[in-house]
């Protein structure tokens, strides 16, 4: 398990992370940050200054993950990160990453309040001296806290939230290690294994009256989705696309899927890539959309959007499959993709 000690800078989290591991058996520090340090040694100063924040380093948020299943496999028990994750995209990347390899995840927020909170980070010792170098970073934990503001909307359902004003780090740390032995924080969810050979996947465009698109936020990964998944074993790709849609939206789809695209995704590691098949799944009665459900371990909503609004939601890759397939559908004939692209 990883009891991940969210919170802006300044909050207190590595405080109580620390008293925490008296209080939690078996318990290890790990703290994330150390592994942005070693980037700053290792990347090119050219990667480095395209970049604000060593967190938007897609090498980072990867070695998040992994070096939490490697020390939870040396020294087992339970992990107690401090790190704070303001962006949901990354969160669902680490998290769903972490579910992949079978590690369960309490997310606990502590949130002293915003004039604590700027004293706090007045009166930190290490912003004590007078130099230019102290004050920046002073200025730039105060600059997070209007990030910290702008995220506390999706923080406050996705974590339990601990209200630490007035509270020492040893308080916080027992009301944190009591609300996780209650329960709280479980994020459950729901990933199969990452894959370790490629894969076919099936997604499915169901469409409304206005011929918008409809999308699926997971979780688990960030970014947007079309409904689907990956092809099990022995099962044909049009069934695989049919049953996804079933599982994740309570819509039981009787016609026949139309083939869109045949994408070939080339693989890209630590991604194996593999095929990944669009399929019309054709239009969605008004009232069945008032009835969709969504399996709250694997997404948290939906959207239909036009062509234009998925492009501020979908990651590149998907974006580019959307389009195409929606070329395929207004000719009426399947596309053959590589890479997003149609192949020459």
């Amino acid at each position: 398990m990883i009891i991940w000690v969210n919170g802006a800078f300044g909050a207190g989290k590595t405080s109580a992370a620390r008293a925490m591991l008296d209080l939690v058996p078996e318990s290890t520090l790990y703290d994330p940050d150390v592994l942005g340090g070693c980037l700053r040694q290792m990347l090119p100063e050219k990667r480095l200054q395209e970049v604000t924040d060593y967190q938007q380093l897609p090498i980072w948020r990867r070695l998040v993950i992994e070096t939490a299943a490697a020390l939870l496999n040396e020294v087992g028990g339970v992990l107690v990160a401090p790190m704070t994750l303001l962006r949901q995209e990354h969160r669902d990347e680490i998290f769903g990453g972490l579910a992949s390899r079978g590690i369960e995840v309490r997310h606990v927020l502590l949130d002293p309040g915003e004039t604590i909170l700027r004293e706090r980070i007045a009166d930190r010792q290490e912003y004590s001296d007078n130099s230019e170098a102290a004050e920046a970073a002073r200025r730039w934990a105060l600059d997070r806290i209007a990030d910290y503001e702008q995220a506390l909307p999706w923080l406050a359902l996705d974590a339990y939230t601990v209200p630490t004003a007035g509270l020492t780090p040893q308080q916080t740390a027992l009301l944190v290690t009591e609300a996780v032995g209650r329960g709280e924080g479980a994020c459950g969810i729901v990933q199969t294994p990452e894959p370790r050979a490629e894969t076919v996947a099936a997604g499915v465009l169901l469409f409304d009256d206005a011929d918008r698109v409809l999308l699926v936020d997971p979780t688990y990964k960030p970014g947007w989705e079309f409904p689907g998944g990956v092809v099990e074993r022995g099962e044909s790709p049009a069934r695989a696309g049919r049953r996804e849609v079933a599982e994740e939206l309570g819509i039981e789809l009787t016609r026949g899927l139309e083939l869109l695209v045949v994408d070939w995704e080339p693989p890209c590691p630590p991604g194996f890539g593999g095929l990944r098949l669009l399929f019309d799944g054709g239009r969605v009665p008004t009232a069945d959309i008032g009835r969709l459900l969504l399996p709250d371990a694997e997404l948290r909503a939906w959207r239909f959007v036009t062509e234009d609004e998925a492009a501020a939601l979908l990651p590149a890759v998907r974006l580019d499959r959307l389009r195409w397939a929606l070329r395929a559908r207004e000719q009426g004939r399947p596309l053959n993709l590589e890479a997003g692209h149609p192949a020459e």
